[in-house]
């Protein structure tokens, strides 16, 4: 006999495990928070709602009451295609985010095509604009063609590896190497499954931006999370619906008769058309998330604390040039929080290094130090969570100057707080001339290569200066990928360790295998019985080029 017989009254050891399939996700969202209100089962709450008494629902306890977390059960795929790097950059630059983009190395971004901002009236502008993308990816082209020869004469097929596998892996090697030359116009794709609370976060903060293109991408977010949702299985339940009107299956009563017999032309049955409620069911629109996101609008915190901000770090830091500094700065605590904090916001709007920042800040008087702070609070509104820059106090703090297309790697790892700076051509660019990849002087490459990226930069100068509208944004989708930012990481010991295993790895993108050996490096200076614990793969060391 089961144990279950034996239960004093009341007792239940039987607990019940069962996924959910086929609910809106809002719908299903209220069905999960009527736990805390409701003894029914997810079964029965499922049931018994429909989408309005779900809007109704919502509408009362997300927006009136500021229960936010019930957004957090709500989960939405979105397909993002033919968006600039640039965009997408901002796009995933949210802590609670999952989603892939194409890659750099296994794709060929000569054919995905490229963004063209507004420039009005300024043609010259324009021109230069297109001259120097078109540039940049015959110039691409040409690196990945050059270095893709020189790693086959480099590197033999091993006899137990196929050719094409062969092949695939050194193109993967060149395409490393030739992805420096990509514009930040360049056009990318991704998908994200974010939580709706998430995505509500993350329109308001793209409709918040300076960028015409970022601006415009959080209005279609918000579009296509609140419009109709494209369904995969349209086209196969019309073809379903279209079977039952040509057998004649009118009705329900059509549809027993056919079980037993030829299918008759009778009366239409009380339980109404067969066809047309197939239709309803398996044709119906589906809105993602109607209610939850509806009413995500730019965050006026965001953007007034941005602008004092950016404002503040001018007249602190006015005459002042940025220091110069390693790749990675493990910047040790010396500071008091508020220090910290101070520093935090005036290097988020700023070009220099963190390290310089903090000591500059130190030297404030206190309450300097305060009115910074409370720069960065002034403006928050009753809903706002403080700006990122406030989550302080991480053991660790890695202030890194790295290319573009390297920080879009390291940008991945979510449970870091990541500070970043804006785009700018003043940090110099990143040449791939050694190390575990076929460089560019080997390959014949080097000059096109320089020329290409240098040309780059003095034409987004030109047109930063021009008139074209947001002319100074503008000019930010010439910069290629490897042009140098700076970012500052703050994180835990565990997460340090993670970074500097994984990134080192021989099967990773050598600029940040570097990047990881070196804050291993750091860590080894100023913690060495900590580092003894991380597995780091020394990234001076050859390594197999076929290894992936």
């Amino acid at each position: 006999m089961s144990s279950e017989s034996f239960l004093p009254a009341g007792a239940h050891n039987q607990t019940d495990v069962y996924a959910v399939h086929g609910a809106d996700p809002e719908v299903l969202a209220y069905a999960m928070a009527k736990y805390s209100r409701s003894a029914l089962s997810m079964r029965e709450s499922l049931a018994e709602i429909s989408a309005q008494r779900a809007e109704q629902f919502l509408n009362t306890f997300y927006f009136q009451y500021g229960h936010r977390s019930i957004a957090d059960l709500a989960h939405i795929a979105l397909a993002v295609e033919r968006l600039s790097l640039l965009a997408a950059i901002v796009l995933v630059d949210e802590q609670r985010w999952d989603g892939q983009e194409r890659s750099t190395r296994y794709q060929n971004f000569q054919k995905s095509g490229w963004y063209f901002p507004d420039f009005g009236p300024d043609s010259a502008s324009a021109q230069l604009y297109t001259q120097t993308i078109d540039k940049l990816f015959s110039t691409y082209q040409q690196v990945t063609a050059a270095v893709h020869d020189a790693l086959k004469q480099r590197v033999a097929c091993p006899e137990t590896m196929k050719p094409d596998a062969y092949d695939r892996t050194l193109k993967a090697r060149a395409f490393d190497v030739a992805r420096y030359l990509l514009p930040l116009a360049t056009n990318t794709s991704l998908g994200q499954i974010v939580n709706a609370r998430t995505l509500e976060t993350q329109v308001s903060r793209l409709l918040s931006h300076p960028v015409a293109e970022v601006r415009d991408l959080g209005k279609k977010l918000r579009d296509a999370a609140t419009s109709p949702a494209w369904n995969v299985n349209a086209k196969s339940g019309a073809a379903f619906v279209q079977k039952l009107e040509a057998f004649g299956l009118s009705s329900l009563h059509d549809f027993s008769r056919a079980e037993s017999g030829p299918v008759g032309n009778g009366a239409l049955a009380p339980e109404g058309n067969l066809a047309a409620e197939a239709a309803t069911l398996l044709n119906r629109e589906v809105r993602t998330a109607p209610t939850l996101v509806k009413y995500a609008e730019p965050n006026t915190y965001l953007t007034q604390t941005r602008a004092e901000i950016e404002q503040a770090a001018s007249e602190i830091l006015k005459g002042i040039e940025p220091a110069s500094a390693p790749v990675v700065d493990l910047v040790e605590r010396t500071e008091s929080l508020e220090v910290e904090l101070a520093a935090t916001l005036l290097y988020w709007g700023s070009h220099h290094p963190y390290r310089q920042i903090r000591d500059i800040v130190a030297g404030l008087p206190a309450s300097r130090v305060s009115e910074i702070i409370e720069i960065g609070l002034r403006h928050r509104g009753k809903h706002d969570e403080a700006l990122r820059v406030f989550h302080a106090g991480a053991a660790l703090r890695f202030d890194i100057l790295m290319d573009i297309g390297g920080f879009r790697d390291m940008h991945r790892h979510r449970r870091v707080t990541q500070i970043q700076q804006g785009f700018t051509a003043r940090h110099g660019y990143d040449t791939p001339h050694s190390g575990d990849i076929a460089g560019l002087e080997e390959a014949g490459v080097l000059s096109e290569y320089q020329h290409a990226i240098e040309s780059a930069h003095s034409a987004s100068v030109k047109i930063a200066a021009g008139s074209a509208p947001e002319a100074a944004q503008s000019a930010l989708y010439l910069l290629p990928l490897a042009t140098r930012v700076r970012c500052l990481f703050k994180m835990d010991f565990a997460e340090a360790q993670y970074i500097s295993e994984l990134r080192s790895g021989p099967a990773g993108h050598f600029s940040y295998r570097n990047v990881a050996w070196e804050m291993y490096l750091a860590l080894q200076r100023q913690h060495p019985s900590l580092a003894k614990y991380i597995r780091a793969t020394d990234y001076t060391k050859p390594i197999d080029l076929l290894q992936r």
